[in-house]
């Protein structure tokens, strides 16, 4: 088991972007002002991310079985890191898995984040079979594989497009095989959502956000970010095939669910 630690060089501490007035707060975007403080802001604004990362290698170890071969025929566990942002899910997983073990495909549609992804995890892992692809995953046809990860990224296509990402993974997945989509979610009782919003602002709080942050970042969010609810999550996730998802994780109004091909 290989214990190497990445490292991941960014200048900025604090997420900047979002402590414009209101008026001058621009539609969020995953540009390279945002790849320069992302880590800082995954950090800061996502309950349970860390938690939701360190689980990926005890999934994958649990339910990838080799069952792929890679381009010298070797059997490998492909993986997909689907909306991979700077990679944390990618390098999570090398860290935790010899080089032969694993073939991982990291897919962004930002290229801001790809280039330093690619360098970070270059870097980092070197001997890992790990592809970093700048394409949108709407448009990647899935080769045969073990493990999807769909880290906060579904929330950000359009509702119409939700259905049709997931069947693409469906039907990649190998027997046995399994989806984390991890997501910010809302509740359909009025006020339960309202408490789990404001424990979350709470959150953001402690963690330093200034009120002038809160509020330009949900400006910036607004129609960028659509959330569903949890039962919508399990509803389309059946839809597509899936006979088996459970929600394994919940942080407030952050959910991971992990569904059984």
């Amino acid at each position: 088991m290989s214990q190497s630690k990445p490292t991941i060089k960014h200048d900025t501490l604090f997420d900047k972007p979002f402590t414009t007035p209101l008026d001058k707060a621009s539609r969020f975007s995953f540009d390279e002002q945002v790849v320069a403080c992302f880590p800082d802001m995954i950090r800061r604004s996502v309950p349970g991310y860390g938690q939701v990362l360190a689980m990926l290698p005890i999934f994958a170890r649990r339910h990838c079985k080799y069952r792929q071969q890679d381009d010298n025929g070797q059997r490998v566990s492909r993986i997909y890191d689907l909306g991979c942002s700077l990679g944390a899910a990618s390098m999570t997983l090398a860290g935790e898995f010899e080089p032969q073990d694993l073939q991982i495909k990291a897919i962004d549609i930002s290229p801001a984040m790809t280039t330093e992804a690619s360098t970070l995890l270059s870097e980092n892992y070197p001997e890992h079979d790990i592809e970093v692809i700048t394409a949108d995953i709407r448009d990647v046809t899935l080769e045969p594989c073990d493990m999807v990860i769909l880290n906060l990224t579904l929330q950000f296509l359009p509702a119409a497009d939700r259905v049709a990402v997931l069947e693409n993974i469906y039907n990649a997945l190998s027997e046995g095989g399994i989806l984390v989509l991890t997501e910010k979610t809302h509740a359909f009782d009025e006020q339960y959502d309202a408490w789990l919003v404001e424990r979350y602002y709470d959150f953001k709080r402690a963690n330093g956000y200034t009120e002038m942050e809160i509020s330009g970042k949900r400006n910036a969010l607004e129609n960028v970010l659509i959330t569903d609810t949890l039962d919508e999550h399990h509803a389309r996730l059946a839809q597509v095939g899936f006979k088996r998802h459970l929600t394994w994780f919940q942080f407030l109004n952050f959910v991971s669910v992990v569904a059984f091909k």
